[in-house]
Protein backbone atom coordinates (compact mmCIF):
# COMPACT_ATOMS: atom_id res chain seq x y z
CA UNK A 1 0.00 0.00 0.00
CA UNK A 2 1.30 3.38 -0.95
CA UNK A 3 0.28 6.83 0.81
CA UNK A 4 0.99 10.16 -0.23
CA UNK A 5 0.35 13.18 2.16
CA UNK A 6 0.83 16.40 0.99
CA UNK A 7 0.29 20.06 2.27
CA UNK A 8 -0.55 21.39 -1.36
CA UNK A 9 -1.59 25.21 -0.52
CA UNK A 10 -4.89 25.73 -2.06
CA UNK A 11 -3.01 23.54 -4.45
CA UNK A 12 -0.93 26.96 -5.45
CA UNK A 13 2.52 26.23 -6.74
CA UNK A 14 5.36 28.39 -6.33
CA UNK A 15 4.82 29.70 -9.39
CA UNK A 16 1.79 31.38 -8.39
CA UNK A 17 -0.59 29.35 -10.08
CA UNK A 18 -3.74 27.67 -8.92
CA UNK A 19 -4.26 24.30 -10.64
CA UNK A 20 -5.91 20.81 -8.80
CA UNK A 21 -4.79 19.12 -12.10
CA UNK A 22 -1.06 19.67 -11.42
CA UNK A 23 -1.10 18.26 -7.69
CA UNK A 24 -2.69 15.03 -9.20
CA UNK A 25 -0.71 14.72 -12.19
CA UNK A 26 2.58 15.26 -9.29
CA UNK A 27 1.40 13.17 -7.23
CA UNK A 28 1.14 10.20 -10.08
CA UNK A 29 4.52 10.68 -11.02
CA UNK A 30 5.64 10.33 -7.71
CA UNK A 31 3.76 6.98 -7.08
CA UNK A 32 1.05 4.62 -8.15
CA UNK A 33 -0.43 5.52 -4.85
CA UNK A 34 -3.54 3.79 -3.31
CA UNK A 35 -4.06 6.37 -0.65
CA UNK A 36 -3.67 10.23 -0.65
CA UNK A 37 -4.06 12.62 2.25
CA UNK A 38 -4.16 16.29 1.16
CA UNK A 39 -3.91 19.26 3.63
CA UNK A 40 -5.34 22.98 2.81
CA UNK A 41 -8.02 22.54 0.52
CA UNK A 42 -10.40 25.25 -0.42
CA UNK A 43 -13.69 25.57 -1.94
CA UNK A 44 -15.13 29.34 -2.66
CA UNK A 45 -12.34 31.44 -1.45
CA UNK A 46 -11.21 33.68 -4.33
CA UNK A 47 -8.35 36.17 -4.63
CA UNK A 48 -7.87 38.24 -2.45
CA UNK A 49 -8.83 35.98 0.36
CA UNK A 50 -6.64 33.20 -0.85
CA UNK A 51 -3.82 34.05 -3.14
CA UNK A 52 -4.23 33.23 -6.88
CA UNK A 53 -7.59 31.39 -6.52
CA UNK A 54 -11.25 31.47 -7.76
CA UNK A 55 -14.21 30.19 -6.55
CA UNK A 56 -13.48 26.33 -7.64
CA UNK A 57 -14.46 23.73 -5.06
CA UNK A 58 -11.62 21.86 -5.38
CA UNK A 59 -12.77 19.01 -2.87
CA UNK A 60 -15.04 17.91 -5.71
CA UNK A 61 -12.40 18.89 -8.36
CA UNK A 62 -9.91 16.35 -6.54
CA UNK A 63 -12.69 13.74 -6.55
CA UNK A 64 -13.23 13.90 -10.07
CA UNK A 65 -9.60 14.36 -11.38
CA UNK A 66 -9.15 10.42 -9.71
CA UNK A 67 -11.99 8.36 -10.80
CA UNK A 68 -12.43 5.20 -8.82
CA UNK A 69 -11.12 6.90 -5.61
CA UNK A 70 -13.14 7.39 -2.33
CA UNK A 71 -13.34 10.90 -1.76
CA UNK A 72 -13.76 12.25 1.92
CA UNK A 73 -13.89 15.85 2.68
CA UNK A 74 -13.38 17.20 6.53
CA UNK A 75 -14.29 20.82 6.52
CA UNK A 76 -12.89 22.99 9.26
CA UNK A 77 -13.60 26.49 8.25
CA UNK A 78 -16.86 27.12 7.46
CA UNK A 79 -18.07 30.74 6.00
CA UNK A 80 -20.27 32.66 4.86
CA UNK A 81 -19.87 34.01 1.30
CA UNK A 82 -21.96 35.73 -1.41
CA UNK A 83 -25.38 34.66 -2.75
CA UNK A 84 -25.60 32.00 -0.13
CA UNK A 85 -22.69 29.68 -1.26
CA UNK A 86 -20.46 29.14 1.99
CA UNK A 87 -16.69 29.24 1.84
CA UNK A 88 -14.70 26.08 2.76
CA UNK A 89 -11.45 25.23 3.46
CA UNK A 90 -9.89 22.09 5.00
CA UNK A 91 -8.26 18.30 4.13
CA UNK A 92 -9.16 15.39 2.94
CA UNK A 93 -8.49 11.50 2.22
CA UNK A 94 -9.07 10.12 -1.26
CA UNK A 95 -8.73 6.24 -1.49
CA UNK A 96 -8.87 3.79 -4.65
CA UNK A 97 -8.97 0.96 -1.60
CA UNK A 98 -12.42 0.87 -0.03
CA UNK A 99 -13.03 2.60 2.81
CA UNK A 100 -15.57 1.14 5.07
CA UNK A 101 -16.44 4.23 7.65
CA UNK A 102 -15.51 7.88 7.88
CA UNK A 103 -15.41 10.04 10.20
CA UNK A 104 -14.18 14.35 11.21
CA UNK A 105 -13.00 15.17 14.44
CA UNK A 106 -13.17 18.60 14.69
CA UNK A 107 -10.01 19.69 17.40
CA UNK A 108 -10.05 21.87 20.25
CA UNK A 109 -8.76 25.42 19.95
CA UNK A 110 -8.45 26.31 23.37
CA UNK A 111 -8.36 30.54 23.72
CA UNK A 112 -5.00 31.86 23.46
CA UNK A 113 -5.41 35.44 23.50
CA UNK A 114 -3.78 37.95 20.64
CA UNK A 115 -2.73 34.17 18.87
CA UNK A 116 -4.14 34.26 14.88
CA UNK A 117 -5.78 31.12 14.11
CA UNK A 118 -8.23 28.69 12.39
CA UNK A 119 -10.30 25.77 13.27
CA UNK A 120 -8.59 22.52 12.54
CA UNK A 121 -9.96 19.05 11.92
CA UNK A 122 -8.73 15.42 11.76
CA UNK A 123 -10.36 13.15 8.74
CA UNK A 124 -10.10 9.73 9.15
CA UNK A 125 -10.83 6.89 7.05
CA UNK A 126 -11.06 3.24 7.68
CA UNK A 127 -9.68 1.33 4.88
CA UNK A 128 -9.18 -1.93 3.69
CA UNK A 129 -5.73 -2.35 3.09
CA UNK A 130 -4.41 -5.85 0.87
CA UNK A 131 -2.90 -6.47 4.25
CA UNK A 132 -5.70 -5.98 6.46
CA UNK A 133 -8.22 -3.02 7.49
CA UNK A 134 -6.23 0.42 9.03
CA UNK A 135 -7.31 3.73 10.03
CA UNK A 136 -5.52 6.76 8.38
CA UNK A 137 -6.13 9.97 9.46
CA UNK A 138 -4.96 13.57 8.32
CA UNK A 139 -4.73 16.83 10.12
CA UNK A 140 -3.38 20.31 10.07
CA UNK A 141 -2.71 21.20 13.29
CA UNK A 142 -2.37 25.08 14.69
CA UNK A 143 0.29 27.09 13.23
CA UNK A 144 0.62 30.39 15.54
CA UNK A 145 -0.51 28.98 18.96
CA UNK A 146 1.78 26.56 20.59
CA UNK A 147 -1.01 26.03 23.63
CA UNK A 148 -3.46 25.03 20.75
CA UNK A 149 -1.27 22.92 18.78
CA UNK A 150 -0.47 21.13 22.62
CA UNK A 151 -4.14 20.71 22.69
CA UNK A 152 -4.82 19.26 19.22
CA UNK A 153 -1.69 16.45 20.05
CA UNK A 154 -3.83 15.51 22.82
CA UNK A 155 -6.76 15.07 20.70
CA UNK A 156 -5.21 13.27 18.40
CA UNK A 157 -3.65 10.58 21.10
CA UNK A 158 -7.65 10.45 22.51
CA UNK A 159 -8.45 9.37 19.24
CA UNK A 160 -5.81 7.18 18.29
CA UNK A 161 -6.37 5.55 21.86
CA UNK A 162 -10.67 5.40 21.35
CA UNK A 163 -10.51 3.64 18.14
CA UNK A 164 -7.73 1.19 19.38
CA UNK A 165 -10.59 0.69 22.43
CA UNK A 166 -13.35 0.28 19.64
CA UNK A 167 -11.15 -2.33 17.47
CA UNK A 168 -9.97 -4.20 21.51
CA UNK A 169 -13.52 -4.45 22.42
CA UNK A 170 -16.31 -3.29 19.82
CA UNK A 171 -19.17 -5.35 18.65
CA UNK A 172 -21.01 -5.74 15.49
CA UNK A 173 -24.51 -5.11 16.95
CA UNK A 174 -26.28 -4.20 14.27
CA UNK A 175 -25.99 -4.44 10.48
CA UNK A 176 -29.15 -2.81 9.22
CA UNK A 177 -27.60 -0.25 6.43
CA UNK A 178 -29.02 2.91 8.96
CA UNK A 179 -27.45 5.19 10.73
CA UNK A 180 -26.53 2.80 13.52
CA UNK A 181 -25.25 0.24 11.00
CA UNK A 182 -21.96 -1.19 13.33
CA UNK A 183 -18.61 -0.61 11.75
CA UNK A 184 -15.72 -2.04 13.77
CA UNK A 185 -12.74 0.08 13.94
CA UNK A 186 -9.53 -1.38 12.75
CA UNK A 187 -6.36 -1.01 15.61
CA UNK A 188 -3.71 -0.55 12.54
CA UNK A 189 -3.69 3.49 12.33
CA UNK A 190 -1.54 6.11 10.48
CA UNK A 191 -1.53 9.57 11.42
CA UNK A 192 -0.64 12.09 8.67
CA UNK A 193 -0.30 15.68 8.13
CA UNK A 194 1.40 18.87 8.96
CA UNK A 195 1.95 19.01 12.21
CA UNK A 196 3.56 22.77 12.06
CA UNK A 197 6.16 21.60 14.25
CA UNK A 198 9.95 20.10 14.17
CA UNK A 199 11.09 17.05 15.43
CA UNK A 200 12.42 18.19 18.39
CA UNK A 201 9.20 19.75 19.79
CA UNK A 202 8.43 18.60 22.59
CA UNK A 203 4.67 18.15 20.68
CA UNK A 204 6.50 15.85 18.51
CA UNK A 205 7.69 13.73 21.57
CA UNK A 206 4.16 13.57 23.03
CA UNK A 207 2.21 12.58 20.18
CA UNK A 208 4.72 9.18 20.56
CA UNK A 209 4.67 9.18 24.22
CA UNK A 210 2.93 5.35 25.72
CA UNK A 211 0.01 4.72 26.78
CA UNK A 212 -1.20 3.61 30.26
CA UNK A 213 -4.10 1.36 28.81
CA UNK A 214 -2.36 -1.10 26.40
CA UNK A 215 -2.95 1.27 23.16
CA UNK A 216 0.12 0.79 20.70
CA UNK A 217 2.13 4.09 20.45
CA UNK A 218 2.25 6.06 17.77
CA UNK A 219 5.85 5.73 15.77
CA UNK A 220 7.48 8.14 13.73
CA UNK A 221 7.68 6.26 10.34
CA UNK A 222 10.61 8.44 8.97
CA UNK A 223 12.66 7.82 12.38
CA UNK A 224 11.64 4.37 12.37
CA UNK A 225 12.72 3.24 8.93
CA UNK A 226 15.64 6.09 8.92
CA UNK A 227 16.62 5.59 12.50
CA UNK A 228 19.53 8.60 13.53
CA UNK A 229 18.86 10.03 9.95
CA UNK A 230 17.71 14.06 10.50
CA UNK A 231 14.01 14.50 8.96
CA UNK A 232 14.26 15.99 5.39
CA UNK A 233 12.95 19.49 5.08
CA UNK A 234 9.38 20.00 3.72
CA UNK A 235 8.38 23.21 3.97
CA UNK A 236 10.50 26.50 2.79
CA UNK A 237 12.71 24.89 0.25
CA UNK A 238 11.29 27.31 -2.78
CA UNK A 239 8.72 29.61 -1.31
CA UNK A 240 10.64 31.68 1.40
CA UNK A 241 9.86 34.61 3.58
CA UNK A 242 13.34 35.86 3.27
CA UNK A 243 16.29 34.58 1.39
CA UNK A 244 18.40 33.06 4.37
CA UNK A 245 15.41 31.30 5.81
CA UNK A 246 15.96 27.62 6.77
CA UNK A 247 14.03 24.75 5.78
CA UNK A 248 11.11 23.83 7.83
CA UNK A 249 10.54 19.94 8.87
CA UNK A 250 6.77 19.59 9.99
CA UNK A 251 5.42 17.25 7.17
CA UNK A 252 5.01 13.66 9.31
CA UNK A 253 3.33 10.25 9.20
CA UNK A 254 3.37 8.10 12.02
CA UNK A 255 2.08 4.56 12.67
CA UNK A 256 0.94 2.48 15.63
CA UNK A 257 3.42 0.20 16.81
CA UNK A 258 2.37 -2.60 14.84
CA UNK A 259 2.55 -1.07 11.59
CA UNK A 260 6.68 -0.81 11.87
CA UNK A 261 7.61 -4.52 10.58
CA UNK A 262 5.55 -3.33 6.69
CA UNK A 263 7.32 -0.35 6.68
CA UNK A 264 9.31 -0.65 3.08
CA UNK A 265 10.12 2.82 2.15
CA UNK A 266 9.30 6.50 3.41
CA UNK A 267 10.83 9.20 1.47
CA UNK A 268 10.04 13.07 1.04
CA UNK A 269 10.33 14.48 -2.72
CA UNK A 270 12.35 17.43 -2.70
CA UNK A 271 11.85 18.51 -6.30
CA UNK A 272 8.59 19.20 -6.86
CA UNK A 273 7.46 22.86 -6.73
CA UNK A 274 3.49 22.47 -7.25
CA UNK A 275 2.91 23.40 -3.76
CA UNK A 276 4.75 24.83 -0.64
CA UNK A 277 5.49 22.00 0.98
CA UNK A 278 6.92 18.69 0.07
CA UNK A 279 4.73 15.18 -0.49
CA UNK A 280 6.23 12.36 1.87
CA UNK A 281 5.47 9.09 0.44
CA UNK A 282 5.60 6.01 2.46
CA UNK A 283 5.12 2.16 1.14
CA UNK A 284 3.82 -0.54 3.58
CA UNK A 285 4.34 -4.33 2.46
Amino acid sequence: MILITWNVQWCRGVDGRVDPERIVSAAKELADFDVLCLQEIADNFPDPRLAGNTDEDQFAALATLLPGFTAIDGVAVDHPGEAGRRRKFGNMVLSRLPVRQAYRHLLPSPIDPGKNGMPRIAVEACIVAPFGELRVMTTHLEYYSDLQRRAQIDRLRAIHAEGFGHARAGTIVDQTGGPFHTHLRPQSTIVTGDFNLEPEDSNHARLGEPFGDGTPPLIDAWQAKHPGVAHPGTFKLYEKDFPEQGELHCDFIFVSEDLVPRIESVRVDRDTQAADHQPVVLTLR
